[in-house]
């Protein structure tokens, strides 16, 4: 048995490192665990599976001793459309006018947890799983106009992904008051491809693009706190710090704070709300700070003036991104002692301003909505199969750029997803 747990966790980390995926809300996935996806990511304040670590680590004391082996099938249809430049002056540089997509890939994602009581009150545990990423890839040279020809290869691409492990202790200091704790480590490649017009601009011409994958390591910490209020209401908050990363060496020329990609801080909260004990309502409220990391939230809407440093400096050129909030609705039905029935829905603002589509060509993160459904099946005594499925509504953001001036274009994406997790209760 100890054999085959090391075994098992190598195997699923090796795995969601080598998976890449572009994340529903920004560069994150909307949910963790498959009966939480089920109610759209909601949760925070609903036992479930071993994978409430990454949720909310107090939840961990109330699922017992427990086994989740999961995979997911995600497919994200992404792409920009670049407009023909009107009553454009010679020397100005635009995107190739025309609809550029990537959408005949598809990413297998794998997460496991595991739980364990160490006695009647606490427990502790690990979920292992991807935590988001982005990968767009265009077999055209989106910037070649940018630069003199022969300068710019194809694909312009980005390849992103993020593996988490979340190590969980659990206590239960009264009937309704859990607290827990789970330090974070995270690993996270990247690879980049095309910007080749961009190398002149930056503080490290060597370290802009066409590096290969490149590796960053890190972690933080996670708190969370559950309140059994009542027989029917419960209440769940948690808070993730800044995961803080080595850098990108590789890419110290073109992201924000010579290579530094920490990974955002943020906090969710939410109730549990069961009419009967059949059906189970759940409500969460999440934010992310991307704003927190400069190679994220900084600026892309500054002109790029020739003979200037605007790339991989503190203030350099990032994608933009503003926080984001998230409202997550989920509802429960257990139609009988085998079967539960789920469905969920989210909406968040806009992570993507309007006027910062210059680098967001590369990650159209535009998606706001997720409408998802999900089941349970119990097929022994000990031993559930569950389901989820999501679809993440196709949004479209229409965009300019002061580097392209007399062009207009917009961004958009929608995505897929199924997961399957098989559970085992010892």
């Amino acid at each position: 048995m100890k054999v085959w747990w090391v075994g098992a966790g190598t195997l699923v980390a090796a795995l969601a490192l080598a998976t890449s995926a572009q994340a529903s809300n920004g560069y994150y996935t909307y949910g963790f665990g498959t009966i939480s996806k089920g109610m759209a990511g909601a949760g925070v304040a609903l036992p479930t599976d071993t994978m409430g670590t990454a949720v909310n680590p107090a939840l961990m004391a109330h699922v017992g001793h427990r086994l989740d082996v999961g995979l997911a099938w995600f497919k994200p249809d992404r792409g920009f459309t670049a407009d023909t430049p009107s009553a454009m002056p010679a020397g100005v540089p635009f995107i190739p006018p025309g609809t550029f997509e990537k959408t005949d890939d598809f990413f297998l994602i794998p997460h496991l947890g595991w739980n364990r009581p160490l006695d009647a009150t606490s427990t502790i545990g690990v979920s292992i799983g991807g935590n988001g990423g982005m990968n767009t890839e265009y077999d055209v040279a989106v910037f070649g106009n940018f630069a003199p020809p022969g300068v710019t290869t194809a694909p312009t691409s980005i390849d992103m992904a993020q593996l988490f492990v979340g190590i969980n202790y659990a206590k239960q200091l009264n009937k309704e008051h859990t607290i827990g704790v789970a330090p974070v480590l995270a690993a996270q490649r990247i690879k980049i491809e095309g910007l080749q017009p961009f190398a002149g601009l930056s503080a490290n011409p060597n370290a802009v693009t066409n590096n290969g994958y490149d590796y960053s390591y890190g972690g933080g910490l996670k708190l969370g706190w559950y309140w059994q209020a009542t027989d029917t209401l419960s209440v769940g908050s948690s808070y993730q710090s800044r995961l803080y990363m080595t850098r990108f060496d590789q890419y110290a020329g073109l992201l924000a704070e010579q290579g530094d990609f920490d990974i955002p801080p943020t906090f969710q909260i939410g109730v549990a709300y069961k009419p009967t004990p059949e059906w189970t309502a759940a409500l969460d409220m999440q934010r992310l700070f991307f704003s927190d990391i400069k190679s994220v939230g900084n600026s892309n809407d500054m002109v790029l003036t020739p003979g200037t440093i605007s790339l991989g400096t503190d203030d350099g050129l990032g994608f933009g991104w503003r926080d984001m909030t998230i409202y997550k609705a989920g509802l429960q039905w257990q139609a009988n002692e085998d079967w539960a029935l789920r469905s969920g829905y989210s909406i968040a603002n806009q992570v993507v301003p309007s006027k910062q589509a210059l680098f967001n060509t590369l990650a159209p993160a535009t998606i706001t909505q997720h409408v998802t459904i999900g089941a349970s099946r119990k097929i022994s005594e000990r031993s559930s199969i569950d389901f989820a499925a999501s679809h993440a509504l196709n949004e479209r953001v229409e965009g300019t750029n002061p580097n392209t001036p007399f062009q207009t274009g917009s961004l958009h994406m929608k995505q897929y997803e199924m997961e399957l997790n098989w559970s085992y209760r010892f």
